[in-house]
């Protein structure tokens, strides 16, 4: 892999990855509350809810993808050889995502089957309904419900493996390069997502399926290699500084198309397939416009070390892990309490964040734990002389 060449440490991106993981779990604890449906739902939701999660739902995820696919240029900067690479990173992530889905997803999929009408206990469901490969309660093994996330960046590095094979790092740069002249930075990948998921929503289902997902696949993948390639591209760079405010103001137009639909259409009211149509294309285009712009403020305002960037940073991918069905658990447990619904905000908050740090801060010190919840073997300290 000569031709891919080190990476600095871009601390602006490590900013925006923390960032955009603890709104993700902002976004599912809200979720909780939404109109929307969800796993588990509060007694009481709140329509106020539907203007903030709107204004954020189309750039979170497509933002991590862009992220994975920076961090994956630096991390395949020191591997001595594509097949270490790809060794690398599916034990990075395929080991973990074994260990959620054996241990930290059947108490999440049970409280989905007791919402079922399923009266087992939680002990005969892990030890026998949960492995049935057949649908039960809408559910069948193998079940990886947010991990589908870990399942994506999984293929997607193994394609970018490949490319690297066949093509190498010159060619993938130079695809993406072409995106820094004059101002096809905003409008190319905009008309391009847009287009790519119009065409196919009304083909392909819109689910996290890894080999029925086309509709996410088209969007996410061109993201995270474009991540792949901006982590190597000063040219990149220069063309969001210069002409990332046109790509906000666009993104602004498009979150008016994304909010009017979801004020307008909501429960079960569903827009004709035009509006539809409109609407998710205003999505992609949004989602592209505040990536281009929080790419600016990463590149300026938030490109400085500071003592909790490393740690935070760590923490992230654990985090990932528990914070889902430490949610779901306590969501389906707490209204019981007799909790306010903002007293329940507070107390799901505070709890799946605490759950989040005592996982990263408990594992982080016990060897055999550290691969399974997504850590790098930890570097041996240098012993201390006596005096």
């Amino acid at each position: 892999m000569d031709d891919v060449a080190p990476v600095a440490r871009h601390y602006g991106i490590d900013w925006l990855r923390i960032g955009a993981f603890g709104l993700l779990i902002i976004y599912h604890v809200a979720m909780v509350f939404a109109p929307w449906p969800w796993v588990v739902k509060w007694p009481e939701t709140f329509p106020s809810l539907i203007v903030p999660m709107a204004l954020l739902t189309p750039w979170r995820i497509p933002l991590l993808f862009v992220v994975a696919g920076f961090a994956t240029r630096r991390l395949i900067a020191r591997m001595p050889s594509i097949g270490a690479f790809a060794h690398q990173r599916s034990l990075r992530l395929l080991v973990p995502l074994a260990f959620a889905m054996l241990v930290l997803l059947p108490p999440e999929l049970w409280v989905r089957a007791q919402l079922a009408g399923d009266a087992d206990s939680l002990a005969r469901f892990w030890l026998h309904d949960y492995w049935r490969p057949w649908a039960q309660n809408g559910r069948g093994f193998p079940q990886w419900e947010h991990m589908w996330f870990v399942v994506y960046l999984w293929a997607y590095t193994m394609v970018l493996a490949l490319l690297l094979a066949r093509v190498g790092a010159g060619r993938i740069q130079a695809w993406f390069e072409w995106l820094a002249v004059g101002r096809r930075i905003i409008w190319a990948p905009m008309l391009a997502l847009a287009g790519a998921k119009v065409a196919l929503m009304f083909i392909v289902p819109e689910t996290h399926g890894l080999t029925t997902d086309w509709s996410g696949h088209v969007g996410y993948l061109p993201l995270f290699l474009f991540g792949f390639a901006l982590g190597g591209s000063p040219a990149l760079w220069r063309a969001i500084r210069q002409h990332w405010v046109g790509a906000l103001v666009i993104a602004g137009l498009c979150s008016l198309v994304v909010v009017g639909v979801e004020l307008q259409y909501q429960g079960t009211d569903v827009p004709g397939h035009a509006l539809m149509a409109a609407n998710r294309a205003a999505r992609r285009a949004m989602a592209w416009g505040v990536i281009i712009a929080l790419l600016r403020l990463a590149d300026g305002m938030l490109n400085r070390d500071h003592p909790l960037r490393r740690p935070l940073a760590e923490a992230v991918f654990p985090a990932y892990l528990i914070h889902h069905p430490v949610l779901v658990v306590l969501a389906w447990v707490i209204p019981a309490w007799g909790m306010s619904a903002g007293a329940g905000f507070v107390f799901l908050l505070s709890a799946t964040a605490a759950a989040c740090a005592a996982c990263y801060v408990i594992g982080r010190d016990i060897p055999w734990l550290r691969p399974l919840i997504g850590l790098a073997p930890a570097t041996p300290r240098p012993a201390r002389r006596l005096a």
